[in-house]
């Protein structure tokens, strides 16, 4: 019998006298309450508490902050966790909770959207966090329906007031009623095309949905991988480290923690844990957090053949330093410097102290200037140029999962004209015979094979020419990885288990 079903039966003579006020155990009970009358709604004494545990009331905490302060969760998450004590299992509990919130937001609307009798943009923003919340445990995670709905009706007590809590309550019983498969099969028949159905289903809003098929096809993969494409953006991925050369190998990193190596470089290590602070060569800077398909990219850049010296780099868009933090290790091994640029101060000085462990001598300056003037304040000033543009982040859902929904198509627009002019002035900062590197974390075309082609177009023909980067990658990760056959390379989580990031090279012939 469900809490709803709970209600108090009046007995036939309410003139008891005391004997018949007593429960078994002998002790009185009050008048009310032997009468029935003491009945306090129709939440269970599980679903009255005022509270929840901690690892709920984090995940709450996060979602409420990347909605109301446009914070990033896995920048969040970690010291929120840490300020209160949280770890293990609880930290596990919290981290899953929060980050599949997230991912899985489209599809968890569109159910509780079923379940209601308003709009979901009348419900207020912390109880509709709740019920998403509260959704993904009853269908996302293995938790026990009445934990799920109990623990849930707790936290919005403690958060969003007992009002709110009997609305919370109402609303995920519903939910609770239906399995997975049947809800996803409600929500699909809604809609009115596939591009909408699996854009509900898989919880993507449409335009990223079309914008990831259009990417697949035109980076000639079959558009039937969609499905998979979007199924990846969900799944939680691993924490992967890199071990910067000259500093410790990858053999070493492993062995200070339970991992596994990477399959595509020689620098990843991949973690069973989800704990990077603990490694000692992380907290020495000897290592760092950083994707495998981040590195592949890098590696590659610096394979790429120049004509002549190879002694300058310039990585143009260096926080928060990750790439700059590989690239001036590899330097120390071949005797080159890196200048690492950065336009915005505060992520310019995480540029500084990812690159705490590299030599003193392999990195020139950390310096903070507008990466779109560099090719005309230091013209053919450099061998080897790095332009890892700022995007929409589409290729990094998996771990940014809140981006998702922060994103629109007007983005887009925005970031390739920056990325237009930043690829254009490293084209000038790099000398004739020298190497750019366009990389962005995102595989929107318009981000990717439309900037590279429109600033070729705006240059002297024959001044730049594209170089193999599908070969490079393929010495490094090895032939049986599958690669699209041209000469740029774009990475999929689906099919490489990276994020989607996206590699041209050019080389400067004669501007």
């Amino acid at each position: 019998m469900s809490a709803d079903d709970r209600t108090p039966q009046r007995g036939s003579d309410d003139r008891r006298g005391s004997d018949d006020r007593r429960d078994a155990k002998g002790r009185e009970r009050g008048g009310a309450r032997a009468r029935g009358e003491g009945h306090r709604g129709s939440l269970a004494p599980s679903e009255r508490r005022k509270g929840t545990d901690p690892a709920r009331l984090v995940a709450f905490d996060v979602l409420r902050q990347v909605a109301d302060s446009d914070a990033y969760a896995n920048l969040v998450l970690p010291p929120m966790l840490r300020s209160r004590s949280i770890s293990g299992r609880d930290a596990a509990f919290a981290t899953e909770l929060a980050y599949g919130t997230l991912r899985l937001r489209g599809r968890y609307d569109a159910v509780i959207a079923e379940c209601v009798d308003r709009p979901l943009d009348k419900i207020d923003a912390p109880v509709l966090d709740v019920l998403r919340l509260g959704a993904h445990q009853l269908l996302g995670m293995r938790v026990p329906s009445h934990a799920a709905v109990s623990e849930t009706v707790g936290l919005a007590r403690e958060r969003v007031g007992a009002g709110s809590a009997q609305f919370v309550n109402a609303v995920l019983r519903k939910i609770s009623r239906t399995e997975l498969e049947e809800w996803l099969e409600t929500v699909e028949a809604a809609q009115t095309d596939e591009i909408a159905r699996m854009s509900v289903v898989d919880s993507h809003p449409q335009w990223i949905t079309r914008a990831l098929r259009d990417s697949l096809v035109g980076s000639g993969r079959p558009v039937d991988e969609l499905g998979s494409l979007l199924e990846a953006d969900n799944a939680a991925p691993r924490v992967t480290l890199v071990a910067r050369p000259g500093l410790v190998t990858q053999e070493e990193l492993g062995e200070q923690v339970e991992s596994r190596p990477g399959r595509l470089t020689p620098t990843a290590v991949v973690l069973d844990g989800s704990d990077p602070g603990a490694v000692p060569a992380v907290r020495a800077g000897l290592a760092g957090v950083q994707d495998e398909g981040s590195q592949l990219v890098t590696l590659a850049f610096t394979q790429a053949p120049v004509e002549g010296a190879d002694a300058r780099w310039l990585d143009m868009c260096a926080g928060p330093g990750g790439k700059a933090a590989l690239l001036a290790a590899i330097a120390g091994t071949r005797g080159a410097r890196v200048v690492a640029n950065e336009v915005q101060p505060h992520r310019a000085d995480l540029v500084d102290r990812a690159l705490v462990a590299v030599p003193a001598d392999s990195v020139e300056r950390v310096q903070v200037w507008d990466g779109r003037d560099i090719g005309e304040q230091e013209p053919g000033a450099y061998d080897r140029v790095l332009v890892d543009a700022p995007c929409t982040g589409l290729g990094a859902l998996r771990r940014r999962p809140e981006s998702r929904w922060r994103r629109s198509p007007a983005d887009v627009k925005v970031l390739a004209a920056l990325q237009r002019e930043l690829l254009t002035s490293a084209l000038h900062a790099v000398r004739d015979g020298g190497v750019v590197g366009y990389v962005t974390c995102s595989p929107h075309l318009a981000e990717t094979r439309a900037v590279v082609s429109d600033v070729l177009a705006a240059l002297p023909e024959g001044s730049v020419e594209m170089l193999d980067a599908r070969a490079l990658v393929t010495e490094i990760a090895g032939t049986d990885v599958p690669l699209a056959e041209r000469l740029d390379v774009q990475l999929w989580p689906h099919l490489h288990g990276t994020d989607a990031m996206h590699l041209t090279l050019l080389r400067r012939t004669g501007l």
